[in-house]
């Protein structure tokens, strides 16, 4: 089921397309800020297109299976069209990103240039898995926006709908344990206990990954994302996959990073305003798309390609920056060592952060129990109630026995920290398995703890996400904890903070600690671990930050 939008009796032209889960009727409205009419007074066609089994379209919905086929048929049926002069271009967000990144993996001849905003690449480690541990956010977008279409798709058909089976409460299925197990997950959408019978990476996520047909896209891509957003990692892949293997003109990349979650591109926060630049609109994110689609499905020479691609916002100094790519080129990547007298606990322990390598100190160990988990405060999330997206102080969380608190002394002069962030940390446990999650956080004079960035990673991975291998008790492993990346600088009075623990929920799925399969397991199989940070001159745990000086 399709819109078209175009000016009347204009001539052919080029067409942008989204295809889309969430309903093409109001999808204008919607993509505000984005004005939809800005672009057809520039002369394009808009196509909307509800996805297969969505909506105003009929067939079975199956998040992914279909959008490389279908979208390949969609671009094939514009290009017959007499309001289309062949050429295409692509928009949109999140899942409509995807829509677009899967037909590209084929190359089809019209399509010309891709802005995929706030999206994925690996659907293993980038979406549904990052560190080998469910993520939840696609839990609660299964409960929150596919039930209600699902449902009322049965309604349609004459199928009676007990009134038990109405939308639940997405707090509730985020908390039943087995995973997924709430009712309403098994009989409308069992798409999502295939993805659980898939824990680990391989060619079902390839099938459905845009990082897995780099080579053969040769359209060039604007990608767009934020500091906060759920798939901040996804996008920086992308661009730095596409500008390695891309075909042709596929190397021309784009890449904007603004201080902005998944569905807020305003800047402004509860806890947190980066100033009236930080928005959208304060950039004319609209303008700079238009020059990409200008540039690309008209053949205008408006510089836009030759320009430094990488444009972010800088936090803490909340300035807008060009860069000439990512990473940044003159990064210096710096090791600050854990260190601690035993007692790193909580944000009254003495847990510290240095550039100095640890020599003999004592470990640190805390008692995880996955039925008191650390609870999700912002971050990279997308997620009811006050688990809120974005920078959220952290202070409750620092207060827990079950958190490690690294922290280094009052900054005398400013730290920008822009890049990629990764965490080595050598651990042991009394479990067979269990989670190691972190969080960057910068400490304001005034004692707020604002999360910049965070990651976590299930032991049974740490050599690779594509098979499992389980602990001995008490023996000693070296885990890397990819951080993802944030660009913020630390101002004079500020610290830089490290917290440690083994759980980040409800954003992530929590471990049982059993060594088994996480997804069948009840509430009465999880058992508590005693987890132990190792920080020595034998086993030096560290913090990689991605340093700035210029």
């Amino acid at each position: 089921a399709t819109d078209i939008y175009r000016l009347k009796d204009a001539p052919a032209g080029p067409t942008l397309v989204a295809r889309t889960p969430y309903n093409k009727e109001g999808f204008a409205k919607r993509s505000r800020p984005t004005d939809l009419e800005r672009f057809l007074k520039a002369g394009y066609n808009l196509i909307i297109q509800d996805v297969r089994g969505r909506y105003a379209s009929e067939g079975t919905f199956i998040p992914h299976a279909y959008e490389t086929t279908d979208g390949i048929d969609c671009f094939e049926w514009i290009t017959r069209q007499a309001w289309s002069n062949g050429v295409i271009g692509t928009f949109g967000g999140s899942y409509v990103g995807g829509t677009q990144w899967l037909p590209a993996r084929e190359n089809p001849t019209a399509l010309k240039a891709m802005i995929p905003e706030v999206t994925f690449s690996d659907m293993y480690e980038g979406n549904t898995h990052p560190g080998g541990v469910k993520v939840l956010h696609d839990l609660r977008w299964t409960a929150a926006s596919i039930l209600p279409d699902a449902i009322q798709r049965r309604k349609k058909a004459g199928e009676t709908v007990p009134a038990t089976h109405e939308l639940p409460d997405v707090s509730t299925v985020l908390d039943v344990l087995p995973l997924a197990s709430h009712p309403m997950i098994q009989e409308y959408t069992p798409f999502y206990k295939e993805w659980l019978n898939h824990p680990t990476a391989g060619a079902y996520w390839d099938s459905i990954s845009p990082n897995a047909g780099y080579s053969h896209i040769t359209a060039p891509a604007m990608n767009i994302s934020g500091w906060y957003d759920i798939f901040i990692w996804g996008t920086l892949q992308n661009y730095r996959g596409m500008k390695d293997s891309g075909a042709g003109n596929g190397r021309f990349q784009k890449l904007i990073i603004g201080p902005w979650a998944h569905g807020n591109f305003s800047g402004t926060f509860p806890e947190r305003d980066f100033g009236k630049h930080a928005s959208s609109e304060a950039i004319d994110l609209d303008g700079i798309k238009l020059r990409w689609y200008d540039r690309w499905l008209k053949g205008q020479q408006n510089g836009i390609d030759t320009e430094d691609p990488v444009l972010l916002f800088v936090m803490g100094i909340n300035q807008w920056r060009t860069e000439k790519d990512w990473p940044l080129p003159d990064t210096k990547y710096t090791e600050y060592y854990l260190h601690s007298n035993g007692a790193a606990n909580t944000l009254g322990g003495n847990g510290s952060l240095s550039l100095t390598k640890p020599m003999n100190e004592p470990a640190d160990t805390y008692i995880y129990d996955p039925m008191n988990p650390v609870p999700t405060i912002g971050g990279q999330v997308i997620l009811p109630g006050e688990n809120t997206w974005g920078p959220r102080d952290q202070q409750r969380v620092e207060l827990r026995k079950d958190v490690l608190v690294y922290t280094t002394p009052t900054l005398s002069d400013s730290v920008e920290v822009t890049g990629n962030i990764s965490l080595r940390l050598f651990i042991s446990s009394d479990a067979p398995d269990t989670d190691f999650a972190a969080k960057l956080v910068d400490v304001f004079p005034d004692g707020r703890a604002i999360i910049l960035t965070n990651g976590i990673l299930r032991a049974r991975y740490r050599n690779g996400f594509e098979q499992a291998e389980l602990m001995q008790k008490g023996e000693v492993y070296e885990l890397n904890i990819n951080l993802l990346a944030t660009s913020n600088v630390f101002l004079p009075g500020h610290k830089i903070r490290l917290e440690v623990s083994s759980s980040n929920f409800p954003q992530f799925a929590r471990n049982s600690n059993t060594g088994g399969n996480v997804v069948e397991e009840s509430a009465a199989q999880y058992r508590k671990a005693t987890n132990v940070i190792h920080h020595s001159a034998a086993y030096p745990s560290r913090l990689t930050l991605p340093i700035i000086k210029r």
